[in-house]
C-alpha cells in the first residue's frame, strides 16, 4: 500500500508540475507574451552576432593596439607586459621545485621533481585551495598570510625524500593571474586587480614582496626564483615537452594570452640585449576594448555593476566568469516583460552570478530529449518547476548564443596573436607547426565552447594554415611551468646538458 501511495503521489506531482508548464505557456501565447519573449530573444541574437567579416575586424583592432602597447608604456589598452622569461625551458631542467598558482577564486601549491634530459617530470603532487570570498576583498597581509598558512601546510608533509641540502632554501615559482608591472623575472607591481577580488592597498605594491613578507612571518624557507602570469607559465609548461610551442591562451574564470616576440619588435624593451634574440610578452587582452566588439545592453549593464566598470571588456564576453551572468539577465528581462516563467519574476533569478558557467555548460549540452538536465537546473538553482519543454528550448538557445559569441570571439583573439608572430599565412617553402597552450576550464570542460571556437579559427585561417596550427590542452600548465621557470632561474642551476 506504501509502495503505490508514493507511486500516486509521484505521478500526481510530475502532472501538477506539466499542468503548470502547459498553463503557463498557454497564458502567455493567449497574452502575446510569448511573442515578446521570442523578440527579446531575437534582438538579443542579432546584436550577438559575429559574421567572419566581424572577427577579422576584431582580430585587426586586436593587432592595432598589441602594437601600440609593445612601442610604450601606456600606449594601449592592451598593457603587453614583458615577462623578463628570455630563456624557456629546455627540457634538460633538474631538480625539485614549488610552484603556487593563484589564478582566481581558487590557488593551487605544487610540487615538481625535475629529472633532467630525457627524464621529464618525474614526480609532481599538488593541492588545491578555495579561497574565502571576504579575504578577496579584505586585506594584504589577510591574503597572503592565508596563502602562506596552506603552503607551510603542503610542505609541512613531505617525508625524508624532500629533504633540502644544508644551507639551501626551496625554491618556488610563482603564478600570479592579474595584471602586474614586472621590473624583473622575480618582482612586479600590481597594476590592478580582476576577476571579483578588490584590495586596494596592494596596487602598486610589489607582489613577490608581500608573500616573502608572509613567508618569512611563518618562518617558511622558501625564495621566489620566478613570478610569472598564467599565460607566460603555461607557455613555459608546454615548451618544457614541445618546442613547437610559441603562445599560450588562458580561458577560465577570466582571460589572457601569452606569446614568443622577437626582441626587436619591442621598442620598450631598454634592458640590456637578450641572448636568445626573444622575450615572452604577457599580452594582458581581457582588457582590449573594440567598437567592433558586438556589445548588448545586458554586457553594458554588467560592466557597470562590476567592480572596475569600463575594464577588462573582452574577458567580459569571453570568460567563464561572465557567461552564465549574461544568461541570466537576458532571462530576468524576459521575466518581468514577458512573464516567461509565469505571473511573478522568479527571487533566485534576481541574484546576480547565481548561474555559474558550468550550469550554463551543462544546460546548452544537454542532450536528452525532454531536456530533463535543463528542467534540474532551473529547479535546483532557481527554484523555477513550472517549465515547458518549448520553454527549455528557448533558454538553450540562449545558452548557445552566449557561448558562440564567446569562442568566436576568443578565435579573433587567437588570430589577432598569430598575425603579429606571422603564422597566419604560408611562406613559401616553408612548413612551420604553430602550436598554442591552452589552459582554463572553460576550455577544457565546455566543449561546444572549444569545439567552436576551434571551428571558427579553422574558418579564419584556412584550410592550408590551419593545418600547421594545433591548439593543444596543457592541463595545470601554468602551475608546472612556474615550477620550471623556477628550475630555469634557479640560483643553485643543475642541468644536464
Amino acid at each position: 500500500m506504501g509502495k503505490v501511495a508514493v507511486r500516486v503521489a509521484v505521478v500526481c506531482g510530475v502532472a501538477v508540475a506539466v499542468t503548470a508548464a502547459v498553463v503557463v505557456h498557454h497564458k502567455m501565447k493567449k497574452s502575446g507574451k510569448w511573442e515578446k519573449a521570442m523578440e527579446i530573444v531575437k534582438e538579443f541574437e542579432e546584436k550577438c552576432a559575429t559574421p567572419i567579416s566581424k572577427l577579422r575586424q576584431v582580430a585587426d583592432a586586436m593587432l592595432v593596439e598589441m602594437h601600440a602597447g609593445l612601442a610604450s608604456e601606456g600606449g594601449s589598452k592592451l598593457k603587453m607586459l614583458i615577462s623578463y622569461v628570455d630563456n624557456l625551458p629546455t627540457g634538460n631542467e633538474k631538480g625539485l621545485f614549488y610552484a603556487l598558482d593563484l589564478g582566481g577564486t581558487n590557488f593551487r601549491v605544487l610540487r615538481l621533481h625535475l629529472g633532467g634530459k630525457g627524464r621529464g617530470i618525474v614526480s609532481k603532487q599538488f593541492e588545491e585551495v578555495s579561497i574565502p570570498r571576504s579575504l578577496m576583498t579584505g586585506t594584504s597581509d589577510a591574503l597572503f598570510d592565508f596563502i602562506v598558512a596552506e603552503l607551510a601546510k603542503f610542505v609541512a608533509q613531505e617525508g625524508m625524500d624532500f629533504e633540502l641540502r644544508p644551507g639551501r632554501q626551496r625554491e618556488l615559482g610563482f603564478t600570479f593571474s592579474f595584471p602586474v608591472l614586472q621590473s624583473s623575472i622575480s618582482s612586479g607591481t600590481l597594476v590592478r586587480w580582476t576577476k571579483g577580488f578588490s584590495i586596494e592597498e596592494t596596487v602598486g605594491r610589489d607582489v613577490v614582496a608581500e608573500l616573502t613578507k608572509a613567508m618569512e612571518k611563518q618562518g617558511l624557507n622558501m625564495r621566489v626564483s620566478a613570478f610569472v602570469n598564467d599565460p607566460v607559465g603555461t607557455l613555459a609548461g608546454g615548451r618544457f615537452t614541445n618546442n613547437d610551442v610559441v603562445a599560450a591562451v588562458i580561458l577560465g574564470t577570466g582571460s589572457n594570452a601569452a606569446y614568443v616576440e622577437r626582441a626587436h619588435a619591442i621598442p620598450k624593451w631598454h634592458g640590456l640585449p637578450l641572448k636568445s634574440g626573444e622575450m615572452v610578452i604577457n599580452t594582458e587582452w581581457g582588457n582590449f576594448k573594440s567598437s567592433h566588439l558586438p556589445l548588448t545592453e545586458y554586457d553594458h549593464e554588467l560592466d557597470a555593476e562590476t567592480l572596475h566598470p569600463g575594464e577588462q571588456i573582452y574577458e567580459k564576453v569571453t570568460s567563464g566568469m561572465y557567461l552564465g551572468e549574461i544568461v541570466r539577465k537576458v532571462l530576468r528581462r524576459m521575466a518581468e516583460e514577458a512573464a516567461f516563467f509565469g505571473d511573478t519574476v522568479p527571487p533566485k533569478l534576481k541574484v546576480p552570478f547565481i548561474l555559474g558557467t558550468p550550469i550554463i555548460s551543462a544546460m546548452h549540452q544537454d542532450t536528452s530529449p525532454d531536456l530533463k538536465v535543463v528542467a534540474n537546473r532551473l529547479k535546483d538553482i532557481l527554484e523555477i518547476s513550472n517549465t515547458s519543454l518549448k520553454m527549455r528550448k528557448v533558454i538553450v538557445e540562449l545558452c548557445y548564443i552566449v557561448a558562440t559569441r564567446g569562442a568566436r570571439l576568443s578565435a579573433a583573439g587567437i588570430l589577432s596573436i598569430l598575425k603579429k608572430m606571422g603564422r597566419d599565412t604560408m611562406r613559401e617553402g616553408e612548413k612551420q607547426r604553430t602550436v598554442i597552450a591552452m589552459d582554463g576550464g572553460l576550455y577544457e570542460h565546455y566543449t561546444e565552447y572549444r569545439n567552436c571556437l576551434e571551428n571558427t579559427l579553422n574558418e579564419l585561417l584556412g584550410k592550408e594554415v590551419s593545418e600547421t596550427v594545433v591548439l593543444e590542452l596543457a592541463n595545470d600548465g601554468s602551475g608546472i611551468g612556474a615550477a620550471i621557470l623556477a628550475a630555469c632561474h634557479s640560483k643553485y642551476l643543475e642541468t644536464d646538458e
